[in-house]
């Protein structure tokens, strides 16, 4: 099958073209960072179907991230990957002379190129003339507005007329210097690289974290260090700005940025700007609570009604009891804070999609830079608070590796959205919906804070690392601003979508048989009857709950426990939280049911826990305990997947080994603070 590969720079529709061209559903957003691996779809031709691979954007091919690594690769058709038929190359029509530098890059690899032309509606009457491109460049130029829809048709057609043709002779071609061919030859002979890899190679190879460069190819990048980037770099540049940036309109920038720059004045303010970002934190987060309250009561009577209406049908049998508290009530007691999730995924998708996510990162490299933290570790940390598994894969786009390690080693301290539905149980089960000063509402304050929370002691965990474990100096942050944009509705759709799809599969996954494993222990060995002769049905139920193999081990654990406030049947719930955060919420709702405190089969989890009381009568949950709890999920390292994909970016287990035992050890410390610090305070 015919393979075309989609390539350019961050920020130039190139995702959004390739949904147009694919009908997929590539993640899309308006800053860079967003595609990390490739995306692969079917594009259908009139000759047929064609294989179209969208790779992450890039400034340019001379590699020193992963991401950067990977374009080459797919291009120069390396490894496993074949070399392409065609390559779609987006450009940016407000910012064309950088844009392009990759199209002479790619031409340097002897590709066959097509020009996408984008944004010209941000570019309006600046916008450059797509046929005069075509005739200073040699390939052809096309404009496309992938937002609309507007001339993806005419790029179909270009591509089928392109793919089975012979390559067009590039009207640019880079003549080296004699030092620099000899050098460039010396490189071919060594890697067996073709010319614009063996280029390609001798500007990249250094100090980097590149993968598949033999050693000899190394000596000779080695020999040549970095005598020969200007003269490339500058050639380059130099034959952009004759033959390309007379084609342009001299206003073209002040015409796309001048609001954008007004903007930027107020939320770039070193104070204002942080204002504004916590003003919108506390209201999306409140809005968490509100907006989703009704649905939750809703999927929360469902979850109840089917539960009941199993238990009528089958009878008070261990059948029964496997379907109504086990399935029913584990999986759904987690379920019912999906409208809450996909809330989340769509207001943080939004902010994306505007570019304001891109300010937040500029914003917190003023923090950051101090602690030793590189500001680009930003943008993976703000992807973290949707779920750590693509935050870990986004640190491909930093060059150092010791920078990728340290920025993998806090991401999963952010509050992902597998920490939201505890965080959301407990402030709405036991703090009042009241307001402090009579304006700022308490929950939305508290789920603000713990956010917060997160993020300071990410802050700090990545000072002291950089000082102890991974030291380095500093390096800069070079982020690019996009301009602002209307989101479009379809792609917030789809990102809101993807995110609710992993929490699903989550649920349908781990959650569910988490759920099915602890009812398991909850429920055996069985209580020999003549033990529990006489006593009623509630006393049987907790006498068997206890005596149970989670029981058992809940029981085991209390001494360790006691100290940070928890009772047995907690320590139980946080055990199951150790394969996924989510399952406390259904292995605490199964202790629960299964307990036979409470006889109503429709009873919420939160009504439960308002009801759980020790034997002196005073309740087992108190404002105090469900901070303690917090913050060890908070805190604490109980996500496999996370795990499973951090040895996979690192290679090793030793890190994901490390990451684990330090966060269970700083999770069980602060828990261990927090509760007894609030008992001398005089909480209780």
């Amino acid at each position: 099958m015919r393979r075309i590969v989609l390539a350019g720079n961050p920020n130039t529709g190139k995702s959004t073209l390739f949904n147009r061209l694919t009908g997929g559903s590539a993640r899309v957003g308006n800053y860079p960072g967003i595609t990390v691996s490739p995306y692969e779809g079917k594009l259908v031709l009139p000759s047929g179907e064609a294989t179209l691979v969208d790779l992450p954007g890039t400034y340019s091919l001379t590699a020193r991230s992963l991401e950067e690594q990977l374009a080459v690769d797919v291009i120069d058709g390396r490894g496993d990957h074949s070399v392409p038929d065609l390559v779609v190359l987006c450009a940016d029509a407000t910012n064309l002379v950088r844009n392009l530098y990759v199209l002479l890059q790619v031409q340097e690899f002897g590709r066959n190129v097509i020009v996408a032309l984008t944004m010209l509606d941000e570019a309006g009457g600046a916008a450059p003339d797509a046929v005069a491109l075509r005739g200073a460049l040699g390939c052809r130029v096309l404009p496309v507005n992938p937002r609309t829809g507007e001339g993806v048709e005419a790029l179909k057609t270009a591509i089928e007329q392109a793919i089975d043709q012979p390559r067009p002779e590039p009207l640019w071609r880079f003549e080296p210097s004699p030092d620099l061919q000899v050098a460039m030859t010396d490189m071919q002979e060594a890697t067996g690289f073709g010319r614009g890899a063996a280029l390609w190679a001798l500007l990249s190879v250094g100090d980097d974290d590149l993968e598949g460069i033999s050693d000899e190819g190394r000596a000779v990048a080695a020999r040549v260090t970095d005598r020969f980037d200007d003269e490339v770099v500058e050639g380059r540049y130099r034959w952009l700005d004759a033959n390309i940036a007379p084609l342009l309109a001299d206003d073209a920038s002040d015409e796309v940025h001048a609001s954008t720059d007004r903007l930027d004045r107020i939320l770039l303010h070193p104070v204002l700007g942080f204002g504004i970002f916590l003003a919108l934190m506390t209201v999306l987060f409140q809005g968490l609570f509100t907006w989703s309250d009704p649905f939750i009561g809703l999927i929360e009577s469902g979850f109840g009604w089917l539960a009941g209406t199993v238990l009528s049908v089958t009878g008070p049998t261990l059948l029964g009891s496997f379907l109504a508290d086990g399935l029913v009530g584990g999986v759904g007691s987690v379920l019912v804070f999906l409208p809450q999730i996909m809330l989340l995924f769509l207001l943080l998708s939004l902010m994306e999609d505007t570019g304001y996510m891109a300010r937040v990162a500029y914003l917190m490299d003023r923090v950051m830079k101090p602690l030793g933290l590189h500001g680009r570790a930003f943008v993976p940390m703000l992807s973290g608070f949707a779920c750590a598994v693509p935050a870990i894969m986004a640190t491909r786009t930093m060059e150092r590796k010791r920078d990728r390690f340290l920025t993998m080693m806090i991401i999963p301290l952010m509050t992902c959205s597998a920490r939201l539905p505890v965080y959301t149980l407990i402030i709405a089960a036991l703090f009042p919906a009241g307001r402090v000063l009579g304006i700022f509402p308490t929950r939305g304050l508290m789920m603000t804070g713990m956010y917060l929370f997160s993020v300071v002691i990410a802050l700090i965990a990545g000072f002291v690392m950089s000082r102890t474990l991974l030291p380095a100096p500093p390096s800069p942050l070079v982020l690019e601003l996009p301009p602002y944009r209307l989101p479009r509705l379809i792609d917030v759709w789809r990102q809101t979508w993807r995110g609710t799809q992993h929490f699903l599969k989550d649920a349908g996954g781990i959650i569910l048989l988490a759920a099915v494993v602890m009812w398991g222990a909850l429920t055996f060995p069985r209580i020999d009857p003549t033990e529990v002769v006489g006593l009623g049905e509630d006393a049987v139920a907790a006498a068997q709950l206890e005596q149970s193999i989670a029981g058992r081990m809940g029981h085991a654990i209390e001494p360790v426990i006691r100290p940070v406030g928890w009772d047995w049947k907690i320590g139980v719930g946080m055990i199951g939280a150790f394969a996924a955060r989510e399952v406390f919420i259904s292995t605490l709702g199964e202790v629960y049911a299964l307990g036979g405190d409470v006889d109503e089969a429709d009873v919420t989890l939160r009504e439960h826990m308002k009801a759980e009381i020790k034997a002196d009568g005073k309740p087992v949950w108190s404002p105090l305990v469900g901070l303690s709890v917090m913050v060890f999920i908070a805190l604490g390292a109980q996500c496999t997947s996370t795990l499973a994909v951090l040895k996979r970016e690192t290679k090793t287990w030793r890190w994901p080994a490390f990451l684990f035992v330090w966060m269970t050890v700083l999770a069980y410390v602060a828990s261990l603070a927090v509760y007894q610090g609030g008992l001398a305070l005089g909480f209780s």
